[in-house]
């Protein structure tokens, strides 16, 4: 992903200059044309003083570089004009040439300020895509009997991450723990609560053979790391976090979930949607209401072939421009389900169109489809040795 970016990046500079060598021609053809039509014109008009338009309009797509030999050409056109018409002594034209040195070198400090701060946000922009990824660490496209696809759109333009979260590990029982939240408030204030979660589970997803026992640890962690790092300066109201937790086995049918008031996940079987509601729903993260071990999950039906859509609020309650907000459920049972990756696009490019630009809160969308798992078994060969088969297991029935 760093190569991509960096090839991106590169790319990126490789258009910009060669635009910006192309359009350069506009500003010299100004320059040419506004001086030939003052010599031609007569002597009491002055069109000299609208050269700066050339550096003014270099500016908006060259360096300060560039700006300011546009900048350059401005005056000597401007100096050549006062040659021809009485001279480069008197008061009007030295007037001229002063006002047009010091506005080329506004344009010119201007051109600067704005390409440091590009740099700044260049840069920012880097950070914010390194700590996505050492912080949310995509998931990969296989997991055990899994296949994944995942989206993350942040609210703020100049971040890749913000306060949502989701994360997949395996466990030491031979399943898949799969978590998914979202933290109040959004933006880069909300990645150190976020980290706090993720950081617990990650540890937890391995050590704990229950799901109650894991989002009981996850409650006890947030309760205790979250003032830490949460930022009750720029927001002193109540933090906490909505998480879903699931637990998916590699053998059989079941598998569980805590709902900590998150919206509930989606389930497509055999081309319908429910939504999974919570049976013993339980409040969010770091609300410290409940104690730890009342997490009661809640088993569901989980077969081959079967679509688990996890989401956060920000999927639900992005509004269209006439206030509406994204019947996510009523078009996921319209769209064609034939990958996780298929179903993302969908998504994704009917997200963009109901909400005409981008969603005002931070959205994240985790597509988990079972496929048929494999077992390992030996069989023994007429010359007496093992070989090792991979066989898929047949879906459970109930």
């Amino acid at each position: 992903m760093g190569d991509v970016g960096v090839r991106r990046v590169s790319v990126d500079r490789l258009v910009e200059q060669s635009s910006g060598r192309g359009l350069v021609a506009i500003p010299l053809a100004l320059i040419v044309v506004i001086t030939v039509v003052d010599i031609r014109s007569p002597t009491d008009v002055h069109l000299g003083p609208l050269l700066v338009i050339a550096p003014a309009l270099t500016a908006s797509f060259a360096g300060p570089r560039l700006t300011a030999a546009v900048g350059a050409l401005a005056v000597a056109a401007q100096v050549f004009i006062a040659m021809l018409h009485g001279g480069l002594m008197t008061t009007n034209h030295i007037a001229q040439i002063i006002a047009l040195c010091v506005l080329s070198s506004l344009v010119v400090f201007v051109c600067h300020v704005q390409e440091r701060r590009a740099r700044e946000l260049s840069r920012a922009r880097s950070v914010a895509e390194t700590a996505q990824r050492v912080l949310l660490r995509p998931p990969p496209r296989r997991i055990g009997p899994l296949r994944v696809a995942w989206l993350y759109l942040a609210a703020e333009d100049e971040t890749q991450i913000g306060g949502d979260l989701f994360a997949i590990a395996r466990a030491a029982d031979a399943s898949t723990r799969v978590i998914i939240g979202d933290v109040r408030g959004k933006g880069l204030a909300s990645i150190g609560e976020a980290s706090v979660v993720l950081g617990a589970f990650r540890e937890g997803a391995h050590r704990y053979a229950t799901l109650r026992e894991l989002t009981a640890a996850l409650e006890v962690s947030v309760c205790r790391d979250l003032e830490d790092v949460a930022d009750t300066k720029e927001d002193p109201g109540e933090h906490f976090i909505t998480a879903l937790v699931i637990d998916i086995p590699d053998d059989g049918s079941q598998a569980e979930l805590v709902n900590c008031g998150h919206p509930p996940p989606l389930l497509l079987h055999n081309h319908q949607v429910t939504a999974l509601q919570a049976r013993h729903p339980m409040p969010p993260l770091g609300m410290c209401a409940l104690p730890a071990a009342s997490h009661r999950p809640d088993s569901f039906t989980f077969e081959t072939g079967d679509i688990l859509l996890l989401y956060t609020d920000g999927v639900i309650e992005a509004r269209s421009p006439a206030g509406a907000f994204y019947p996510l459920a009523e078009r996921v049972a319209s769209f064609p389900t034939s990958s996780p990756d298929t179903l993302l696009h969908h998504i994704h490019d009917d997200l963009l169109a109901h909400v005409g630009d981008r969603p005002a809160d931070d959205a994240a969308l985790l597509i988990i489809e079972r496929t048929a798992s494999h077992h390992l078994h030996f069989t023994r060969t007429v010359d007496g040795h093992h070989r090792l088969h991979r066989r898929p297991s047949q879906p459970t029935e109930h």
